[in-house]
């Protein structure tokens, strides 16, 4: 029997993906803290991740209104942060701000890195047969 590393390993994969291209968007928002006019970016990992999940692994609901109605496919498009405080200059990068979501993301990074490495663990485990 062949095994199918989309069932195997879930939104895992994907999830890896998109938390790097966060960790990018994050990245070029503090290369660009001093850059005139520059409007800090993100991602909405939760929706776009909502938007990838494969349709065999959606949580049944109770009731109604648990869970939204899924969209389809990918997109992760880009919006703009909303800051506390403009810079006279335009830009509204905050350093702190994008400090914390870029630490906040590699912390979930490694989850998802260790999720991934569990999976491999499990299926070497059931193709050893222990």
């Amino acid at each position: 029997m062949a095994i199918n590393f989309n069932n195997a390993l879930g939104i895992h994969p994907q999830a890896l993906a998109l938390r790097e291209r966060r960790s990018e968007v994050l990245a070029a928002n503090l290369a660009n803290a001093d850059t005139p006019n520059y409007k800090a970016r993100d991602l909405d990992f939760k929706s776009v991740l909502k938007h990838n999940m494969p349709s065999d692994q959606t949580m049944a609901s109770t009731q109604t209104g648990h869970f939204a109605p899924r969209q389809q496919l990918l997109g992760a498009q880009l919006m703009y942060r909303n800051p506390s405080q403009v810079s006279l200059d335009g830009n509204t990068v905050e350093s702190h701000v994008e400090q914390a979501k870029y630490a906040e993301n590699a912390v979930q990074y490694q989850a998802s890195l260790q999720f991934v490495s569990n999976k491999f663990s499990g299926l070497m485990m059931a193709l050893r047969g222990q």
